[in-house]
């Protein structure tokens, strides 16, 4: 539960489009000097309004070397010492150290730290243990990085090194090993310090060292009394500890953290400048380039001198000059990561696609992965969305990935795997009626569940993945329709109409059915289906995945009755309260923060729902609307993140839509125009084209749309096509500080095709 105070605290932060306009006033401007990733701050969203917090990450742009602070969030008081290499997103260190003065029967395997000093950029981390008074620098580059570490006290240093599943060993200035990550993975280390030591062994748990011990998940280096000062330069890898050492000879030759660093700094501007933005106050700036900077944290890419390890398979595989990429929650980043990369890094996110190519056909199994990692896929939450991002892709003209064994691993992830929630096991009696009737069932109320392969906690989901489904089944019949596949196209268009048959004429809301086809009664769309409404939905209730048709947006306005009627239920969705206390919300719904009414803005079924105003005749209120929850829940501050961040996953929602436009429908080669933050937009999308948007007149105040043109030409609908600005373009924005009502009402987005009959 959220203590009061941080409530007390969100009531009065000032949002990041508010903050620094005054109406009619002169636009603030960058500050001369300043850098994209001088804007970055990494603390943004640090301590969580409910669940999993933000983490300050220093790395380079989709690098293997990764780490943040050992602690849990920003309120933790000790550190559990320095951190050595994040192979998971968001979880913690496969390796630590610490360095330490003192007493040799005061060391133990882990310690914790009093800090100070703190200062995360996404290229530097710093840090100052104050009661040991000890300084700690840090510079990553790619597959290594280089610490130095500063005494300031008097007293033979040492530094003392754990893993939890491994080994880690001393030789000379030498110091390696390698921990397991499970699922027949591994990662392994490879340092050398610039100062010899005296001696190694490992520490006891009760305290103390064993000098003569045999090597083992601890370390212990002495270093001569006197010593001030320690670099430590070290590689990682996913293949082996000499390959580890290679990739540190690679990258880091020497001890300097600045030049490193510096290096680091260059890189990232590069990256970060892909998109300009300018007119608007620091306080925006800041939020924007830091959610660009999230983009960036994952997939990572674990090619190693043209090599790759494989958890798919447990082999090491040449990458054929196609840097091998993992670490993706599809679930979330299909929405709008993916297509941001489609955007600005189109090299990336074709390798991004054939390493999932590869990885279906490791397996053995042949099944498209969903949350691809280190480790292996993890398959997690439900549904099938990376078919989305394979559609996404070649429909925007991407052409570096092979089309059709794509296409054969997605048709192969929904005709042959299980549709459960957080299942990776053949399709069974659950999936076979889906393919019969077009839903997955409820259980009745009071029914206990005998099916095998479902998950105790997580349940069948049977709404989230029946409407996931369909679109997915969307995506597969634009892919095969691209491939000549006419009968499957077909086939999957029809199939993407299943949303159809959960949707409750009588409420207009999207209904779980039983077995024999009655929906469950009675119903709180609010609150009902057991924790994170898993029973019926998932992590989100009813009032959010009311919406959740992203394919086919014209067919649920005309469901629910017409655009009136359709925007009605918008607002009533913005205007339902909590049924009860909130604490008892939210104990039932952790995911679902971020509010307001019944909407939530906190996890990644809600991101495209203030754009549906312009498919209903009213692009005004999705200008409004997309504003206010900028303002409400994107913020420069500590709790500036609604829910869980997910790795680029809500924060590439942030980056579309503060520059005015979003992709509401991926796999289609169509955006949604919002409401732009800045006043100018550069982006660079390859081949030295670049997209521009120009809003005269953006302000907080200024947020609606008066008139628009696009490539010269008057635009009246709320939308445009990928075509338009894959070569470059320009979007010209009249903004005014009253809706234009009339403007773009007659032209709403597209929708899928007619189901064919």
């Amino acid at each position: 539960m959220m203590k009061a105070k941080h409530l007390l605290a969100l009531a009065g932060v000032i949002g990041i489009c508010s903050a620094g306009y005054a109406a009619g006033g002169p636009k603030p401007k960058k500050a001369p000097g300043k850098e994209p990733v001088d804007f970055v701050n990494p603390n943004i969203g640090n301590i969580s309004h409910m669940l999993v917090p933000t983490y300050p990450t220093t790395h380079l742009p989709n690098s293997m070397m990764r780490i943040f602070p050992v602690r849990h969030d920003y309120t933790t008081n000790r550190i559990g010492g320095l951190p050595l290499i994040v192979t998971h997103h968001r979880e913690e260190s496969s390796f630590n150290f610490y360095p330490y003065q003192g007493n040799e029967g005061g060391i133990k395997p882990t310690m914790t730290f009093s800090y100070d000093q703190e200062k995360v950029t996404p290229y530097r981390y710093k840090e100052y243990l104050d009661e040991a008074n000890i300084g700690a620098d840090f510079a990553p580059s790619h597959q290594s990085a280089v610490y130095s570490i500063t005494f300031d006290k008097s007293g033979a240093p040492y530094l003392v090194f754990n893993c939890r599943r491994g080994e880690i060993k001393a030789s000379g200035k030498v110091i390696s090993g390698h921990q397991d990550l499970g699922d027949h993975t591994s990662v392994y280390i490879y340092a050398v310090t610039d100062v010899s030591p005296l001696k190694a062994g490992r520490a006891d748990r009760e305290g103390g060292v064993n000098w003569s011990g045999p090597a083992s998940s601890s370390l212990v280096v002495s270093y001569p009394e006197g010593t001030k000062k320690i670099g430590m330069r070290y590689g990682i890898s996913y293949i082996s500890e000499e390959q580890a050492r290679k990739n540190l000879d690679r990258e880091i030759h020497n001890f300097d953290v600045d030049a490193v660093a510096t290096e680091g700094r260059k890189i990232w501007n590069e990256a970060l400048g892909k998109i300009a933005v300018s007119g608007a106050s620091d306080r925006e700036t800041t939020v924007f380039y830091t959610s660009l900077y999230r983009t960036f944290e994952r997939p990572i890419v674990i090619s190693e001198d043209g090599r790759y390890f494989s958890a798919s398979d447990g082999k090491v595989h040449s990458d054929e000059g196609h840097p091998f990429a993992t670490d993706d929650w599809t679930w979330d980043t299909y929405r709008a990561a993916h297509p941001l990369r489609v955007l600005i890094n189109k090299p990336l996110e074709n390798n991004i696609l054939n390493s999932y190519i590869l990885m279906s056909e490791q397996t053995g199994k042949g099944w498209f992965p969903t949350f691809p990692g280190v480790s292996g896929e993890q398959h997690c939450m439900n549904s099938n969305h990376g078919i989305a991002s394979v559609a996404d892709a070649y429909a925007k003209g991407l052409r570096g990935f092979d089309l059709a064994r794509a296409y054969a691993a997605c048709k192969a992830s929904i005709e042959t795997k299980s549709l459960l929630p957080w299942s990776y096991i053949p399709s069974g009696e659950l999936d076979d009626f889906y393919k019969k009737n077009g839903y997955l069932p409820a259980l009745k109320p009071g029914e206990k569940e005998t099916v095998q392969g479902v998950n105790g906690w997580e349940k069948r989901q049977p709404i989230a993945v029946t409407l996931g489904t369909s679109f997915d089944e969307w995506c597969l019949s634009q892919i095969a329709q691209d491939l000549g596949k006419t009968e499957d196209a077909n086939h999957y268009l029809k199939a993407s109409y299943n949303y159809r048959n959960v949707f409750n004429p009588k409420t207009g809301f999207f209904h779980p059915k039983d077995k024999d086809g009655n929906f469950i009664e009675p119903l709180d769309y609010r609150m009902d289906g057991g924790p994170g409404a898993r029973q019926y939905y998932d992590e989100n209730n009813g009032y959010e995945y009311r919406w959740d048709v992203q394919h086919n947006i014209g067919d649920l306005v005309k469901m629910v009755g017409g655009n009136q009627k359709f925007v009605d239920a918008l607002e009533d969705m913005f205007n339902t309260d909590y049924p009860g206390a909130r604490w008892d919300f939210y104990a039932q719904l952790p995911d679902h923060t971020g509010n307001v009414g019944m909407f939530s803005m906190a996890n990644e079924p809600g991101f495209h729902i203030p754009y549906l105003y312009n498919y209903a005749g009213a692009p005004w209120r999705t200008q409004k609307r997309i504003r206010s929850l900028l303002d409400f829940w994107y913020r420069n501050d500590l709790m500036g993140i609604p829910g869980d961040e997910d790795g680029g996953g809500m924060t590439a929602f942030v980056v579309f839509s503060e520059m005015g436009f979003y992709p509401v429908t991926p796999g289609s080669p169509t955006y949604n125009i919002g409401s732009p933050c800045f006043p100018y937009v550069k982006m660079n999308v390859g081949n030295g084209k670049y997209f521009e948007i120009k809003a005269q007149n953006a302000s907080f105040t200024n947020k609606y749309i008066q008139s628009a043109k696009l490539n010269g030409k008057v635009l009246n609908q709320p939308w445009f096509n990928h075509s338009d600005i894959a070569n470059g373009g320009v979007l010209e924005l009249v903004m005014g500080p009253v809706a234009n009502k009339t403007w773009g009402v007659n032209s709403p987005p597209p929708s899928a095709a007619p189901m064919p009959q």
